[in-house]
């Protein structure tokens, strides 16, 4: 009898703890899951950035040293594009299963990383994802700025004046990179200083390959544009 009651307290003493276990580990195994998926969400963030910034970097050295219709950025630019296809993937996984990442967890970079390769993206991408990086801003998780770049590649994809001058555009016709004209350009600066970016002039000279804002050339440049596109209506 006491034989049986010292088996069935070793079973009960042993279930007791396996249950315990079992305890310890159902609390502490989200706060690990979840410090290992923000772990894991800001590397793969690093490494969509460097995939993507590094071909491009390369591409335009190269343009810059051979021509930008040489073969030897035109190969660059095909490894570019083919990262960006994986990248914009990547990206767009996390978007839709996410959401908008918080601040919090991705900083400033990985913003940055989301917007540049939203950046690259077409023109229906960049639309559908507009009003959540709308709504990111509006809720402090995102830059101003990034959000502002955005609406300019979308008015230059559509053809229209651009509003804070962040678009550059090779002209194949003078061989060179000029800002794509811009709304109003005496008052850039301006729309730019409400919502946090530095000026044209700044802007331009720390660009990788350095621009100089010229007022009066880009105001002649926007009314040139108006008029071509009026007479393209008519």
């Amino acid at each position: 009898m006491k034989l049986i009651n010292l088996f069935t307290l070793i079973i009960l003493l042993t279930v007791a703890s396996c249950n315990q276990g079992k305890r310890v580990t159902e609390m502490e195994q989200p706060d690990s899951s979840n410090n290992i998926d923000q772990e894991y969400l800001v590397a793969l963030l690093d490494t969509i950035w460097k995939n993507e910034q590094d071909p491009i970097q390369l591409r335009d050295s190269l343009g810059k040293v051979y021509g930008y219709e040489s073969e030897e950025f035109q190969e660059q630019n095909e490894i570019y594009h083919r990262n960006h296809d994986i990248n914009e993937k990547k990206i767009l996984e996390i978007l839709d299963t996410q959401g908008w990442p918080s601040q919090k967890i991705i900083g400033e970079q990985g913003n940055l990383t989301i917007c540049n390769v939203l950046q690259h993206s077409g023109l229906e991408v960049r639309k559908k994802y507009l009003p959540m990086m709308k709504k990111a801003v509006e809720e402090k998780e995102l830059a101003p700025r990034l959000f502002a770049r955005a609406e300019d590649r979308l008015a230059t994809d559509r053809g229209d004046l651009q509003i804070y001058g962040g678009q550059i555009k090779y002209y194949p016709e003078t061989k060179s990179f000029d800002v794509w004209p811009i709304m109003d350009p005496a008052n850039v600066d301006q729309r730019r200083a409400e919502i946090g970016m530095v000026p044209m002039t700044e802007f331009l000279s720390n660009l990788r390959n350095p621009l100089k804002w010229d007022l009066e050339k880009q105001i002649k440049r926007t009314e040139e544009f108006l008029k071509e596109k009026q007479t393209m209506k008519h």
